[in-house]
C-alpha cells in the first residue's frame, strides 16, 4: 500500500465518528465504522511490521494515541454495541479480544499502559454483560469491584438497572450502598458520563414506577428530561417524555411548567 495513503488515514476522525454514532445510539453505524477502524489500522500495523521486517524506515504518522489503541477501540465499541442489541455471544467475543491485546509488537511504554486499560475494561464489561444475559448470580461481585473502582460506578449502575428492570430485582439497598456516590453524577460534564447519567436517570424512573414511588420516579425523569435537552438528543428527549407524561397526574404544577419551558426553550 502506497505510503501517502496509510498517511492519509486519519483514525482519530474514524473513533469521533463512532462516538457520535455512540452518542446518537445508531448501533449498526457502530458496528459498521468500528469495522473499517479496524482494517485501517490493521493495515497500518501490517504496513509498519514490513517495513522493520525489510530494516525500511517507519512511518510517521501523527496519531493522538499508541496504535494499539485504535485496536482496542473498535473492538470495544463492536462490543457495546452488540451487548446494546442483545447479541451476547458476539458481544463476548469481543470482550475477548480487547482482553488481551499484548500480542501487538513495538508497544513501547505507551502502548503497555494500553494494554493494561482495555483489559481492566474487559473485566467490568464482562460483569455487566453476566448481568445482563441473566446470570444475575454475579451482581456481589459486580458490586465488590464497582466499590473498588469509583470512576465504574456509574455505568455499572446503568447496568444493574437495565438488569433490575428486566429480571425484576430488588436493589434498593445497593442504590443507598453507592448514594455518596449518586449524589456527584450532577457535577459530571464530559459527554460520556453524561450519557450514562441520562440512562441512569431514565431507568431509576423506571425502576421506583415499577414499585409505585411516583414521587421519586418524577424527580428522575424530571432529571432525564434536563439531560436529553442539554445534550440535544432527540432520541432522549422524546423517550423521557413520553414516560413523564406517564407520569403526569402525580406531578407538580412547577414539575410540569419545568418540562414545558424545556420543550419551548
Amino acid at each position: 500500500m502506497r505510503p501517502s495513503f496509510l498517511k492519509s488515514l486519519n483514525l482519530d476522525v474514524i473513533v469521533e465518528m463512532i462516538e457520535m454514532a455512540c452518542r446518537l445510539e445508531k448501533w449498526d453505524k457502530v458496528i459498521e465504522t468500528s469495522e473499517i477502524l479496524y482494517e485501517c489500522v490493521q493495515y497500518l500495523y501490517q504496513e509498519q511490521q514490513y517495513r522493520k521486517a525489510k530494516s525500511s524506515p517507519i512511518l510517521t504518522i501523527g496519531l493522538e494515541h499508541p496504535l494499539v489503541y485504535y485496536y482496542g477501540f473498535s473492538y470495544l465499541t463492536r462490543g457495546m454495541a452488540y451487548q446494546t442489541k442483545e447479541n451476547y455471544e458476539e458481544a463476548r467475543a469481543y470482550i475477548d479480544k480487547y482482553a488481551e491485546l499484548g500480542w501487538l509488537e513495538d508497544l513501547g511504554e505507551d502502548g503497555l499502559e494500553v494494554v493494561e486499560e482495555f483489559r481492566f475494561l474487559a473485566q467490568a464489561n464482562r460483569y455487566a454483560l453476566e448481568l445482563l444475559s441473566g446470570r444475575v448470580g454475579v451482581l456481589n461481585s459486580y458490586t465488590a469491584f464497582l466499590r473498588e473502582n469509583p470512576e465504574e460506578v456509574l455505568p455499572g449502575l446503568d447496568v444493574i438497572l437495565q438488569a433490575a428492570l428486566r429480571y425484576g430485582l430488588d436493589v434498593d439497598e445497593l442504590l443507598i450502598m453507592f448514594a455518596e456516590h449518586t449524589a456527584e453524577f450532577c457535577t459530571y460534564e464530559d459527554e460520556g458520563n453524561l450519557v450514562h447519567f441520562y440512562r441512569f436517570s431514565y431507568q431509576l424512573a423506571l425502576y421506583y414506577k415499577r414499585a409505585g414511588r411516583m414521587v421519586e420516579a418524577l424527580e428522575q425523569i424530571l432529571q432525564a428530561v434536563r439531560l436529553a435537552y442539554r445534550s440535544g438528543n432527540d432520541s432522549h428527549s422524546t423517550r423521557s417524555l413520553a414516560l413523564f407524561e406517564s407520569l403526569r397526574d402525580w406531578a407538580t404544577v412547577e414539575q410540569v411548567n419545568e418540562v414545558q419551558a424545556l420543550i419551548k426553550g
